[in-house]
C-alpha cells in the first residue's frame, strides 16, 4: 500500500490527506447503509491513512456525527485525524435564525455526538447569500474560536459568488466548493484568491454523485431515500448538490465526452479524481462510499501521476461548449 499523500488545510495547518472521507452517507441520503458497515468504512479509510473526515449535523439528524464519535471513542488510533462539521441548515438555525446562542447550541450538541471539547474545523453550511452578506455571522465563529469550541472554521458554499464573500473573512479557513470535470469554474474564478489569502479548498462532489464512477446507466433507479432520487430537481435543497445541477441521463450522456482522453489503465473514477487533485489549490477531495471496497478505489488517485496540460486543455474547452450549458443553477 502507497502512502497517502497530504496537504495543508489553509490556515488551519492541518496536514490532511489529499482525499478525504465525506460522511453523508452515514445520515441515509444515499440510501440505507446497516450499522456495522458504517465501521468498516471508517476502519477501511483510517487504514488507508485517510485522516480527514467530512461530517455535518444534518446528515441523519447528527448520525453520521454519531457514529463517528463513537467510532474515535473506541479506537485510539483514530485521535490522530481531522473532523470537520458543519453547522447552519438544521431547523434551529435555517433560514433566518443564526443569533448567536442558536449556534454556539448547535455547536456544542455537534461537539457532544463527536466526544470532542472542541471541534477541528466548523463550517457554514450552505448558509442563506442573505446572511452572510450581513457578516453578523463572521463575528459569531470568530468568537468561538476565541472561546476554543472551535479551533477554525470554514464555509460550504453552494456559489462562487458565496464563496468570495466568505474569502474576504480574515477568520476563514476553508472554503467547501463543488468542483469535479462537471463543474470547472472555481479554476480561474476562485483559485487564486484562495490561494492568495491561504485558504484551503475542500471538494464536495468530485464524481457527480457517483455519475463519473461510470457504473450507472440512464435508467438507473436510486432508493426512495437517496437524494439522487427525492431530490433529483431540486425539490429539498440545492439541485447543484445532486449530479451537481445536471439532469441524471444527461449527466450519465456527457461521460462519453471524457472517456477518449482516460489513460490506459485508469477508470474514469480515477481520472475524474486525478484532475482535481492536478489543482495546488485543492487541499482535500472528500469522497462518499457506501461500501469499504470503494475507499482503495478512491485513494489510488494520489498516487497517481498528473494528467498532460494538454488534457486539462481540451476538458476546459469541452466544458465550457458542450456541459456547462446544462447547469441548472447558478456555479
Amino acid at each position: 500500500m502507497q502512502a497517502m499523500k497530504q496537504r495543508i488545510l489553509g490556515k488551519t495547518h492541518y496536514s490532511v490527506s489529499e482525499i478525504g472521507l465525506g460522511c453523508w452517507q452515514f445520515g441515509g441520503d444515499f440510501g440505507p447503509i446497516e450499522e456495522p458497515k458504517k465501521t468498516e468504512i471508517l476502519a477501511t479509510a483510517q487504514l488507508h491513512n485517510v485522516n480527514f473526515f467530512d461530517t455535518a449535523d444534518v446528515y441523519g439528524n447528527g448520525n453520521s456525527e454519531t457514529i463517528i464519535g463513537n467510532f474515535s471513542s473506541d479506537n485510539q488510533k483514530f485521535k490522530n485525524r481531522v473532523v470537520a462539521t458543519k453547522v447552519g441548515r438544521n431547523s434551529d438555525l435555517y433560514p433566518n435564525n443564526y443569533h448567536y446562542e442558536t449556534i454556539e447550541k448547535c455547536i456544542r450538541e455537534s461537539a457532544n455526538r463527536l466526544q470532542i471539547k472542541s471541534i477541528d474545523l466548523a463550517q457554514l453550511h450552505c448558509v442563506p447569500s442573505s446572511i452572510l452578506k450581513n457578516g453578523v455571522i463572521f463575528k459569531i465563529m470568530d468568537d468561538l474560536v476565541k472561546r476554543g469550541l472551535i479551533k477554525s472554521w470554514g464555509a460550504s458554499v453552494e456559489t462562487l459568488e458565496e464563496a468570495h464573500i466568505c474569502l474576504k473573512q480574515p477568520g476563514c479557513s476553508s472554503l467547501q466548493i463543488i468542483f469535479n470535470l462537471f463543474r470547472q469554474d472555481p479554476v480561474w474564478s476562485l483559485f487564486e484568491a484562495a490561494q492568495a489569502n491561504n485558504v484551503g479548498i475542500i471538494v464536495r462532489l468530485p464524481l457527480v454523485s457517483g455519475i463519473l464512477t461510470g457504473k450507472f446507466n440512464a435508467t438507473h433507479q436510486f432508493h426512495e431515500t437517496d437524494h439522487r432520487n427525492f431530490n433529483r430537481d431540486g425539490s429539498f435543497f440545492s439541485v447543484g448538490e445532486t449530479f451537481s445541477g445536471i439532469e441524471q441521463k444527461k449527466a450519465i450522456e456527457l461521460t462519453s465526452l471524457l472517456r477518449g482522453f482516460v489513460p490506459e489503465g485508469l477508470t474514469l473514477s480515477d481520472f475524474a479524481l486525478r484532475w482535481i487533485l492536478d489543482h495546488e489549490a485543492v487541499s482535500t477531495v472528500i469522497t462518499g462510499c457506501s461500501d469499504k471496497t470503494q475507499i482503495a478505489q478512491n485513494v489510488r488517485a494520489s498516487t497517481l501521476p498528473s494528467l498532460p496540460l494538454i488534457t486539462h486543455t481540451k476538458l476546459r474547452e469541452i466544458y465550457l461548449s458542450d456541459i456547462k450549458p446544462y447547469i441548472r443553477c447558478p456555479v
